[in-house]
This record gives C-alpha cells, structure tokens and sequence, in this order.
C-alpha cells in the first residue's frame, strides 16, 4: 500500500510525464528521465520539506536530472573529442542540433492541419494521395495546407 506521500507523487506523474516531453522530444528517453526522477525523488523525500510545493519539487527535481545527464553528456562528448583528435576530420551532414531545435519550434506554431500535412508528406514521405487518404481531405487541400505550412515555416 503507497504511503500519502508516495499516492501524492504518483498524482503529478501525468504532469511530469508531460514535462519530459518538452524538455526531450523522444518518448523512450523522456519515459527514461520520468523513471528516473521519481526514483529520485521517492528515494529522498526526507528532504521534502512539508511547506514547500510537492509539484514544484518534483518539476525541479526533473529540471536537475535533466540538466545534469546533459553535462555528463557533455563531459563524455569532450573526452571522446579528445580521443578522436589524431583521427581524420569528416564534415558533418547532419542538422545541428540548435538548427534542428528551431525547426521542431517552427513546426510547432503551425495549425495542426498544416503540421499533419506537412508532417505526412515531408517526414513520413508519403504521396499526396496516399497522405490525403490518411487525412481525409481531398488531395488539393491536402497540397495546399502542405504549400501553405512550408511557407509559414519559411517566414518563421
């Protein structure tokens, strides 16, 4: 049986679950950060102070898990530069990471009818047929909300 402190906890995970999210854009990572800030967090409710929002302390909690598995990340990167140093450079062909970042923000503020169209023909490369059955439009809407959000997506 959960004690009151553990059934207050498990009242916020919906919440925190949606907070992965947005700090992480991947499911399994974001399922991975949840697990293991209420591991954290369950494992040191001593420091819990009673007059201190539950909420907040477990979004800060995660914020801090967050940020900390970026900075050993960050540390690893850095030493695996160091040990790749004498090796051949290759330019990279992927989008870096910021870019990457400010298009999934880009995409973001488009109309959800824009951002599945898109979505269907440009991410998962179906054809405007194909994707029109999908979305239930016809296949000229379809074409048009995919014209109209790469245009929205070009201005922003």
């Amino acid at each position: 049986m959960a004690s009151r402190f553990e059934q207050q906890v498990l009242d916020y995970v919906p919440a925190l679950r949606r907070y992965a999210h947005v700090l992480i854009r991947d499911d399994g990572q974001a399922e991975d950060l949840l697990q293991d800030s209420l591991e954290r967090a369950l494992s040191r409710r001593h420091l819990f102070i009673r007059d201190v929002n539950l909420r907040s302390w477990l979004f800060r909690i995660m914020h801090n898990v967050h940020f900390n598995s970026l900075r050993t990340l960050g540390r690893m990167r850095s030493m695996l530069e160091l040990r790749e140093r004498d090796l051949p450079s290759i330019q990279p062909d992927q989008i870096s990471h910021v870019e990457a970042m400010e298009t999934l923000a880009a995409l973001d503020r488009l109309s959800e009818e824009c951002r599945e169209a898109l979505w269907m023909v440009v991410v998962e490369g179906l054809g405007y047929r194909e994707a029109s059955r999908v979305l239930s439009v016809p296949p000229g809407t379809l074409m048009s909300r995919v014209s109209r959000a790469r245009e929205e997506l070009r201005m922003l």
